[in-house]
């Protein structure tokens, strides 16, 4: 045990927050479980909690073992591991539309994992492909047809195929993408190209699937519904009464309205027995109805810290790969938590990006675990070079 111990390098303060996210995570998946417990009857809140547990022990072990990886490894990752994904995302769409009276065409069955979601392997496979492709270029001139073929054609495929399920992350993934390349100075004339030809291939896809809609596997009505409800909830303020459309995003208004100020009720929400998505997309809600809105605001500063160690895990690094690697895979996870929290208040609709670390699921406690494992990875490897550096001066 010491061993392992005296191997856990990278930014200390980093680790803090994401142990600190973990440990409060068994709290509320254990309290919001008993919504699970309510729907299906048979189960009790331990045996979600001991599953919860058991993944995050994976996750722990995965962040680890990552963390001590080097360069080499993750550029062989990130360029074998694009293939990986198209593969894994056709065969999920190959699925049909429902699975168990679920989205099939988003998720995979795996023991002890459970489901799980290629998207979200694929987000951080995109972003560590994206900072490989700008980083190795060092500066160097990037012609737009030698990055259309050898960047961009994989960018489209992949996003390509998590959009017909998945909207909102491959929104994100896009968006993630035009910030790493637009902070590794790829020229905005050629974003600008991109961002066009995005927009006419999402225009062709709404209308392929308005054309085919029991052909293609899509969610387009569940978008155009879900961000129409949002805006009709604006307008309608108070007035707002509860349907099947809003249902969950009144009862998640209602659980922070039962929060308050401050409070210290772990266990004690009601409002979890009224929401589907308790566990997972609305537990942000939970932990402000449980704790208030100062336990809202802790989480949100546990968060926005961590964001912060990321700028400067990245501002440390000499290699630019590395600068642009540590936000690539870093910064979805601050961008993903911050819309979590957006649908919980209703700032934004209803997305279905987890809360990360909090939010049980396995798919994105794993991949949220690798991501953070890549950013320990490269301030070890700096850490690491700048030791070396100091015992060859010390030498001579």
């Amino acid at each position: 045990m010491n061993r392992i111990f005296q191997n856990i390098k990278g930014d200390r303060i980093l680790w803090v927050f994401i142990s600190l996210l973990m440990l409060f995570s068994i709290m509320v998946v254990y309290s919001a479980s008993s919504n699970l417990v309510n729907t299906y009857g048979t189960l009790s809140p331990w045996q979600f909690i001991f599953k919860h547990l058991i993944l995050l022990g994976m996750g722990l072990l995965v962040m680890y073992v990552v963390h001590l990886l080097n360069e080499k490894v993750f550029l062989i990752l990130s360029h074998v591991g694009i293939y990986f994904v198209a593969i894994l995302l056709l065969y999920t769409l190959s699925k049909g539309t429902t699975m168990a009276g679920a989205n099939a065409s988003r998720w995979i069955y795996i023991p002890v994992v459970g489901s799980f979601q290629p998207s979200t392997l694929a987000f951080l496979v995109i972003m560590m492909f994206t900072a490989r492709f700008i980083g190795r270029k060092n500066g160097a001139s990037i012609s737009f047809s030698d990055a259309l073929k050898k960047f961009w054609l994989w960018v489209f495929v992949i996003i390509g195929l998590v959009l017909p399920a998945n909207l909102s992350t491959a929104l994100l993934m896009f968006s993630m993408v035009i910030l790493i390349l637009f902070i590794g100075g790829y020229p905005i004339k050629d974003l600008l190209k991109i961002f066009g030809i995005s927009t006419l291939g999402l225009i062709f896809f709404i209308l392929l699937f308005k054309a085919f809609p029991n052909k293609i596997s899509n969610r387009l009505d569940t978008w155009q519904a879900r961000i129409e409800r949002h805006f009709m909830d604006k307008s309608d303020g108070d007035k707002i009464a509860i349907n099947d459309k809003n249902y969950q995003t009144v009862h998640a208004k209602i659980a922070i309205a039962k929060g308050g100020l401050l409070k210290l009720n772990p266990g004690k929400s009601t409002e979890k027995y009224f929401l589907p998505q308790s566990v997972s997309d609305f537990i942000y809600a939970i932990i402000i109805e449980e704790y208030g809105l100062v336990g809202g605001l802790i989480i949100l500063f546990i968060y926005l810290m961590i964001g912060i160690r990321i700028f400067i895990i990245s501002k440390n690094q000499e290699d630019i790969y590395y600068k642009l690697l540590v936000l690539a895979v870093g910064l979805p996870l601050v961008f993903q938590a911050l819309i979590n929290m957006g649908v919980a208040v209703g700032i934004l609709p209803v997305t279905g990006q987890p809360l990360p670390l909090l939010s049980s699921g396995g798919t994105a406690i794993l991949i949220t675990s690798a991501a953070f494992g890549i950013v320990l990875a490269a301030d070890r490897i700096r850490m690491q070079k700048q030791q070396k550096d100091i015992d060859d001066f010390i030498t001579e």
